[in-house]
């Protein structure tokens, strides 16, 4: 890595780094707007708890503690008045997602511990999605959707998206793909909640201005069966990010560059906020994808303060009434980052690991063998018209295996459907069709986690790959020999394009 110290450096000149800041208030608008208050619920009031002695009221009267967003989520989900970091409190679950992988563990643990005819707390509010190994002729994996099937029939859980035909996708219209990506389409990200998931990228949903978090099968068996879970506190890193975004970066490079920043442990249990006014011009995709890789830097869970943005999105999704919060003007952050995105350049993340940040224009003599379009971090919409118009500005074809995996059923739809700008009137796979793009897939996770020998575009081989995804650990994708470099889908459309890692300027600009 030695070759990209000097450009590295140069991209680090526009971050500075201040310990124990306070963070800025929220216009009055962002406080109420589109917000209504969420309704109480019959509720598990005690776990366990040991008896305590009453408490006095302190003598100087009513004192408040100023608290950061994820602060204040977990004090009003524990029916506490105030939280600090490191405290461990019993927390109501709002909603618990399970998929294909962890669902039959976390049902196994769930039926040994409350019993084979336990049923869940509440069956609306167990949200499970296939979408991990689905379109593969493995056995044990399509029985693990089949465990899930009997299990919802069983407990007649309300949001089960289930997919039977695996010849044909459309056939099913309960399938939606990708869970991050589905549960925000489905309406199941709410500001002010707690969702809770076992997957790591869990934290996708934080760009709803919600605590989102991924936890193991243990954990979520016991949230099935009482909708609490136990949770330290974590503390909270603030990075502020304001400036223009320049017309050829995106969302997936300002986390590349936060993660290059501070390292895959720079905020091992803690919470990642962002805040600014490059994140309050990015569209809800665009915020997703930094909250989904805030696990990569070790982080508890990602947020971004609810706005207008966030409540327009969320008209006609949900009828469920939510309340969103703010860190308080005198919140104390662990510490605070802040970038001027003006002057940042597109990255990618070089094999082995997601902080192993270089330069894009720094990687030009990387020869590549495939590029790969897709995940929960790169298959949404807004992803794939990134990508779209960087091939119709060029108005070239690949000259590599191109895989487009578009996220959910949605998605997909998207692709062939919604026009590119500038493309008059064209969709993003008539351009893909003519750049030479393989046909974009059945939606799923497809070969972002490697998966079964038969899963479309798994890396079988060791080959050199740039991908949309978020992970590039040796066999993350397949072969343990493979090559990942982490990429925007303006970076992986242009590596695509000339058969090397390339910088998306020389397209854009």
């Amino acid at each position: 890595m030695a070759s990209s110290v000097s450009a590295a450096a140069k991209a680090s000149a526009a971050f500075a780094h201040k310990k124990e800041l306070a963070a800025a208030a929220p216009s009055p608008a962002q406080h109420r707007a589109g917000s209504g208050r969420r309704s109480k619920s019959c509720r598990v009031r005690a776990v366990a708890s040991p008896a305590r002695a009453p408490r006095a009221p302190a003598s100087t009267g009513s004192v408040k503690t100023a608290m950061t967003m994820t602060e204040k989520i977990m004090a009003r989900a524990s029916e506490r008045a105030g939280l600090e970091p490191g405290e461990n409190v019993w927390v109501d679950v709002d909603v618990l997602m399970t998929h294909d992988v962890c669902g039959p563990g976390t049902i196994g643990i769930f039926k040994k511990e409350f019993g084979e005819d336990a049923k869940v707390w509440d069956r609306e509010k167990v949200v499970i999605i296939p979408d991990h190994y689905i379109f593969t002729s493995d056995e044990r994996a399509n029985r693990n959707v089949d465990i899930l099937r009997d299990f919802c029939m069983e407990q007649n859980i309300k949001y089960f998206y289930d997919i039977k035909d695996l010849s044909n996708f459309k056939a099913n219209p309960d399938y939606k793909g990708v869970c991050h990506v589905a549960l925000a389409q489905e309406g199941h990200c709410r500001p002010g909640e707690v969702l809770l998931g076992t997957d790591s990228h869990t934290c996708n949903a934080g760009a709803f201005g919600q605590f989102a978090t991924g936890i193991g099968n243990t954990d979520a068996g016991f949230v099935l069966g009482t909708g609490k879970a136990l949770l330290k506190v974590p503390p909270t890193i603030r990075f502020v990010l304001d400036g223009e975004m320049p017309p050829y970066l995106l969302a997936k490079d300002l986390i590349l560059q936060i993660i290059g920043e501070i390292s895959v442990s720079g905020a091992t249990y803690k919470s990642m906020e962002f805040v600014g006014s490059t994140v309050e011009s990015l569209n809800m995709e665009e915020r997703m994808t930094l909250c989904n890789m805030v696990i990569e830097a070790g982080g508890k869970n990602g947020v971004v303060p609810a706005d207008e943005t966030t409540f327009k999105y969320l008209e006609g999704k949900t009828s469920v009434d939510y309340e969103p919060v703010y860190s308080d003007a005198q919140a104390r952050f662990f510490s605070d980052y802040r970038f001027d995105v003006s002057k940042l350049e597109p990255v990618v993340a070089k094999p082995h690991s997601p902080d192993n940040r270089a330069l894009a224009r720094e990687c030009k003599d990387v020869k590549i063998d495939r590029v790969y379009i897709g995940s929960c971090t790169g298959g949404k919409t807004e992803d794939f018209l990134a990508a779209a118009k960087v091939f119709l500005a060029s108005g070239k074809k690949v000259k590599v295996p191109t895989f487009l995996v578009p996220a959910t059923q949605k998605v997909w739809m998207d692709v062939y459907s919604l026009p590119v700008p500038g493309s008059g009137g064209k969709t993003c796979s008539q351009i893909f069709e003519e750049a030479g793009c393989d046909t974009p897939a059945s939606p799923s996770c497809g070969a972002c986690l490697g998966g079964p020998r038969d899963t479309y575009a798994r890396m079988n081989e060791p080959m050199v790959c740039v991908s949309t995804t978020n992970r590039n650990f040796p066999g993350r994708m397949g072969h343990k020999e493979g090559q990942i470099y982490l990429a925007s889908p303006y970076t992986a459309a242009a590596s695509a394009l000339t058969g090397y890692v390339t910088d998306p300027r020389d397209f854009l600009m």
